[in-house]
């Protein structure tokens, strides 16, 4: 869409300078201003996930879990809370976030995942975990 007429002076209203008046250098500025207005929506997204990270991580450290751990947790609970409301629980309901955490705590701890390598298997079986009968099929075979 080209920068010209009415378009150009309501985008260059507010500019200083010759940068307000002048069809060129208004053109420049304004073209300049739409390529920041578009780097910021996407970077403005990237700012506020990192926050809601920090204020997440700072919140499960009061609870003695770090914040990879209590991410790990939440996929093995199923619970579907995404970072903004992790945040905003953890500022304005802090009960309510203990107690996700706790829930998270005791998955973690009854968890029988094992940290897997991409491509592998995710369950690892382990001779406690099979009856006393299979293990002795397998080593009689």
């Amino acid at each position: 869409m080209p920068l010209n007429g009415a378009r150009l002076r309501k985008l260059s209203k507010g500019f200083r300078g010759r940068s307000k008046n002048c069809k060129l250098l208004a053109r420049r500025r304004a073209e300049k201003a739409l390529q920041y207005q578009y780097r910021d929506r996407r970077q403005r997204k990237r700012v506020h996930r990192a926050a809601w990270i920090q204020q997440i991580n700072a919140a499960t450290r009061q609870h003695g879990l770090s914040y990879s751990r209590f991410m790990q947790g939440l996929t093995h609970t199923d619970i579907k809370l995404d970072r903004k409301v992790l945040a905003d629980l953890s500022v304005f309901e802090p009960y309510s976030f203990r107690a996700v955490v706790s829930v998270v705590d005791q998955a973690l701890v009854n968890s029988q995942r094992l940290p897997y390598a991409p491509g592998q298997a995710q369950y690892v079986v382990t001779p406690m975990a099979l009856p006393r009968e299979a293990i002795d099929e397998v080593v009689q075979e």
